[in-house]
């Protein structure tokens, strides 16, 4: 499985640091080193050594690990240089080692190379980009869960009963000489069921990962001067939009970022919904009504003062009576779709976070460290492609009477799962997950 050629890259963020690293991957790892640095490094050692040009002059000063295959990242010979991290010093340094017979890495080629060699399964490798992206120690933590394994656990215990429940149904269809009525079995009927509830929980806890790793948009729309950008600031908890008395103020789409309970929220303020008299409020009115569209969730501001919420709100949307601290009746009812806020006291915030993660689907607890893992889109997708085909192949068992069908719609299911942790995967699959990687990883 070990690709032929050699990889090489610039392990550490652009820019100036302290340290730059550099990571080495593949066949000619060991010649490599003895030409740039004298001889090959002791195994998993760290040793100080001069990094040399091909005039033998010093490129740099650092430190050399080698990782000797198998027992590195890669499951190959791996040598990792950490020098100054200067931009100059580092690149004169990786044109050294492709001079010796390196090439430049793909973006996430590392990892890759790391799941061809049976290293790392394919959430692992997707636990890695996320742990580098989170955004939240709740993301980070949930990201590690990943990467040491308790997702890919889950789904292979899953996975296991799956075929065993295979096994059984198939050697049935195999041998129908030994009159084995599996249809009538209730025991199948009673496996087949407990699959289900498992890939229930799984699910489950997958959209409370997927949460954590991608975040929401959150969209906030309402008529010009209910106090959208009083909200945004509110939020964000400092003045990131213009307020003022004056309609229209916001006329652009202003975006914001913030966490609730480790959950990422991008905030999107818009400009006041209404007939616009000039070209630049129509555009900005155009943009409210496109973000909208788009949104995970929607807030919809409502002055208190003026108008009151409407009793048709939608699935996603989350209606905001605003200036609350204004109106005489505060006990005014209001829908469990609303929630009363004054933008300008904070009353009622700690209320509009709760419903949005509510809505959102997110129920952790603030500190919750187990149980929690990260996931992705292509995550999702796969669980609910293997429920469609657990939902058909109990309908064959129970309605139909299909044996055959039953045991078709079990065998798409592992596929579908299988997919997740890369078992069963396409090269197309492959090369779009791992190109969105950094260079290095």
């Amino acid at each position: 499985m070990s690709p032929p050629d050699t990889i090489a890259a610039i392990a550490t963020a652009p820019g100036q640091g302290g340290i730059g690293v550099i990571r080495i991957s593949g066949g000619n790892t060991n010649q490599i080193a003895r030409q740039l640095l004298g001889d090959l490094p002791k195994p998993r050692y760290a040793q100080f050594a001069s990094f040399r040009d091909a005039d033998n002059e010093v490129i740099d000063q650092g430190i050399a690990l080698y990782f000797p295959a198998p027992n590195s990242f890669t499951g190959e010979d791996v040598l990792e240089l950490q020098g100054h991290g200067g931009a100059v010093v580092l690149d004169r340094l990786l044109k050294r080692i492709i001079e010796l017979g390196a090439r430049p890495a793909r973006a996430g080629e590392f990892s890759e190379r790391a799941f061809l060699n049976d290293k790392i399964d394919l959430v692992q490798a997707e636990a890695i980009a996320d742990l580098i992206a989170a955004e939240s120690e709740q993301s980070a933590k949930a990201a590690m869960h990943s990467l040491q394994g308790e997702f890919s656990a889950s789904i292979d215990t899953l996975l296991q009963q799956l075929i065993e429940l295979r096994m059984h149904v198939e050697s049935t269809l195999d041998f129908p000489e030994e009159e084995i009525d599996f249809l009538a079995d209730d025991i199948i009927k009673q496996k087949l069921q407990a699959i289900v509830d498992q890939l229930q929980v799984i699910q489950n806890n997958s959209k409370q990962g997927r949460l954590l790793n991608e975040g929401l948009k959150v969209v906030i729309s309402g008529k010009p001067n209910a106090g959208k950008s009083s909200l945004l600031n509110l939020l964000a908890g400092s003045d990131s939009a213009i307020v003022s008395d004056i309609p229209g103020t916001t006329r652009d789409v202003l975006r914001e970022k913030i966490q609730i309970q480790g959950v990422p929220l991008h905030i999107v303020d818009t400009a006041g919904l209404r007939e616009a008299s000039d070209v630049i409020e129509q555009e900005g009115v155009r943009r409210a009504q496109k973000e909208m569209q788009q949104a995970d969730i929607l807030l919809t501001v409502i002055d208190a003062t003026i108008d009151a919420v409407l009793p048709d709100a939608q699935p996603n949307e989350i209606q905001v009576l605003n200036k609350i601290d204004l109106v005489q009746d505060k006990g005014v009812d209001t829908p469990d779709s609303a929630v009363k806020l004054s933008a300008k006291t904070g009353e009622g915030l700690e209320r509009l976070q709760q419903k949005i993660l509510q809505l959102a689907g997110y129920n952790s607890q603030p500190g919750q460290t187990t149980g929690i893992y990260t996931a992705r889109r292509r995550h999702l997708q796969a669980l609910q492609k293997t429920a469609d085909h657990l939902e058909l192949a109990q309908r064959a068992l129970t309605v139909e009477q299909a044996g055959e069908v039953m045991a078709e719609e079990l065998r798409l299911a592992q596929n579908s799962l299988s997919e997740i942790t890369g078992a069963f995967s396409s090269d197309d699959l492959l090369g779009k997950i791992f190109s969105e990687f950094c260079i290095g990883k």
